[in-house]
């Protein structure tokens, strides 16, 4: 039997995570993005996604990216009612399909944990680490 050769570009989940995570009104009030704008310095409301890795299962044909929320608030409180709300958000994508991407499964890897933040010395952050399962046809 021979495996599917992998795709030689993978759908962006960092981006479908975020529009995941913008589109839950539990989360409107902070800021989803991949990257923290100029000027960010830990203390506002919100949550940081990145791709951590994951596998290519080519006779499932499904990327298996691990996605990491890194989740702010201005009070270690209010970071971690947003991190659960993120976390939350995303595992009910489990069984969605969005544009040509189905999530079939969400799994939690890691988290949420409290975890200090050395670059934003005044900043209370969680992280959570979640398996998303992606069909990529």
């Amino acid at each position: 039997m021979t495996t599917p050769t992998p795709p030689s570009a993978f759908p962006d989940v960092e981006a479908l995570v975020v529009d995941i995570l913008q589109a839950d009104s539990a989360l409107s009030t902070a800021l989803v993005t991949v990257q923290p704008p100029t000027g960010f310095d830990g203390t506002a409301a919100a949550v940081l996604v990145n791709r951590r890795g994951g596998a290519w299962i080519g006779q499932l044909h499904v990327d298996q990216p691990l996605i990491e929320l890194e989740v702010y608030g201005p009070t270690k409180h209010d970071a971690h009612v947003l991190a659960n709300s993120a976390r939350r958000a995303l595992m009910a994508a489990a069984g969605n399909t969005y544009g040509t991407n189905q999530i079939t499964e969400v799994e939690e890897m890691d988290g949420p944990r409290w975890l200090p933040d050395y670059l934003y010395s005044g900043a209370n952050r969680y992280v959570a680490v979640l398996k998303v399962f992606l069909n990529v046809y």
